[in-house]
């Protein structure tokens, strides 16, 4: 079971801004900020759920992403997977994919894709 995920950043107040509106519609808010660290959690609770936590790399070298590498959310709800995908591009965002059903599984699975500012990717999804 995984219990957090840290996701390196350059700037956390940057970093804030964006995840502050892209996590809204998934029912996650900030937790904490403070000391080079920023947390999230479902409803901003800590130690509850999957907690997701930004961070400057402890080493002082620039936080980087990794080619490849992707983090993906689930959403309850097409409608909160587009809510995602737009709040993301309003604060800073790239578009890697627009939501939209990928692949033929049933129950479909309806994702959108972005990068962060700092470049790293993710992915919000409903299956359903």
């Amino acid at each position: 079971m995984i219990g957090y995920v840290t996701i390196g950043s350059n700037n956390i107040a940057r970093s804030c801004a964006f995840f502050d509106a892209a996590f809204e519609p998934l029912g996650y808010k900030r937790s904490f900020e403070g000391g080079g660290w920023a947390g999230y959690g479902p409803d901003g609770k800590q130690d509850e759920g999957l907690q997701i936590y930004l961070a400057t790399p402890f080493n002082g070298e620039p936080a980087t992403l990794g080619n490849g590498s992707m983090l993906a959310f689930k959403a309850p709800s097409r409608a909160m997977v587009e809510a995602f995908h737009a709040q993301a591009l309003a604060n800073g965002g790239a578009d890697e994919g627009a939501p939209g059903v990928r692949g033929e599984s049933d129950p479909p699975f309806f994702g959108a894709y972005v990068r962060d500012p700092d470049g790293n990717k993710f992915c919000a999804y409903f299956r359903g």
